[in-house]
């Protein structure tokens, strides 16, 4: 199971951190990911990592988010600073997959609003 949380309204040029927390037997999995999907749009991967510590980000992102992850916490976070109104949507957990492509494991998603 994935949950998620740290959604919410921010203003352009603000920060959110983004945090998945995941039951134990779904954390042993190698690659975590962050994925998002705009409304009207497909959706997309925003960023993943390893067990053991490599990373992949979108263009879009690189730059400004940081995805890390603390295995005593069993936990995946997103940090998003510098943030534009294009950002805006539901991001989701993932986990399963490969650094390049998402896996079966999908959590219920947060949102993320960014306006003025």
């Amino acid at each position: 199971q994935l949950v998620e949380s740290g959604g919410g309204l921010v203003q352009p040029g603000g920060s959110l951190r983004l945090s998945c927390a995941a039951s134990g037997s779904i954390f042993r999995i190698n690659v975590m990911g962050w994925y998002r999907q705009a409304p009207g749009k497909q959706r997309e991967l925003v960023a993943t990592i390893s067990s053991g510590g490599f990373t992949n980000y979108a263009d879009s992102v690189k730059g400004r988010f940081t995805i890390s992850r603390d295995n005593a916490k069993n936990t995946v976070y997103l940090q998003m600073n510098s943030l534009k109104p294009e950002d805006t949507a539901v991001y989701f957990c993932n986990a399963g997959g490969s650094l390049y492509s998402s896996g079966s494991y999908w959590g219920q998603g947060t949102h993320v609003t960014v306006s003025s």
